[in-house]
């Protein structure tokens, strides 16, 4: 895989939440303005930036059987750290996005990259790796809030948009219209990977953290 493919498989092929379906929790709950999903989307690239290199530079020095908890401590340490800049320099952001900025700390997208892609790769190949996974989730949330903001109140990035903002459809601001645009999203990728986004191989045991625990490691 060159550096290109790998920045790339990020944004369609596996994308985190739009293929993988990772991180809906943030996805569904902050996507009702774009600004807010921008935000998100940012913060959650700067941490998998940070937490994929460093457990990239530590991987052989972490003991095999505690390289779980020592993740959670790198990947808690980057959210804090940007939890208090968004909180210093985007006050209206860090309000925005309340409780789903320090819960990047349990985010599954941060942590199956550590542990199918850090761990087993060198700290440039990770960091462009955890760019690509970022630009994907980031695009996905922005999708997402597009539509919702745009149909759900008639405006984008807070600005009015003339000859929508009276025709507008709230729903798509309630939580039930964030399940409608993620089924509409999730449509339009199968439809334009004809299904094939992510390969059937790619499923089963054998990539989970925890394979080892419950003997299903050889799964496929």
């Amino acid at each position: 895989m060159t550096k290109i493919q790998n920045f790339t498989k990020g944004i369609v092929k596996e994308n985190p939440v739009l293929v993988f379906l990772l991180g809906l929790c943030p996805v569904l709950a902050v996507t009702t303005q774009a600004s807010n999903a921008i935000g998100m989307g940012i913060a959650t690239t700067f941490v998998l930036l940070c937490s994929n290199m460093a457990i990239s530079l530590v991987r052989n020095v972490i003991p095999d059987k505690v390289r779980i908890p020592c993740y959670i401590v790198l990947i808690a340490g980057f959210v804090t750290l940007v939890q208090m800049i968004v909180e210093a320099y985007a006050y209206p952001l860090y309000l925005s996005l309340g409780i789903f900025l320090p819960l990047i700390a349990v985010n599954c997208i941060v942590f199956s990259r550590a542990e199918m892609f850090a761990n087993k790769h060198s700290p440039i190949d990770s960091a462009i790796d955890a760019l690509g996974i970022g630009a994907g989730f980031t695009l996905a949330l922005l999708a997402m809030a597009s539509i919702r903001e745009i149909i759900g109140s008639g405006s984008l990035f807070g600005y009015d948009l003339p000859g929508l903002v009276d025709f507008s459809i709230p729903l798509l601001g309630m939580a039930p219209g964030g399940f409608i645009a993620f089924a509409v999203l999730v449509a339009v990728i199968n439809k334009i990977s004809n299904g094939k986004a992510l390969k059937k191989r790619e499923f089963g045991c054998a990539a989970c953290p925890s394979a080892h625990i419950c003997g299903k490691a050889g799964d496929k």
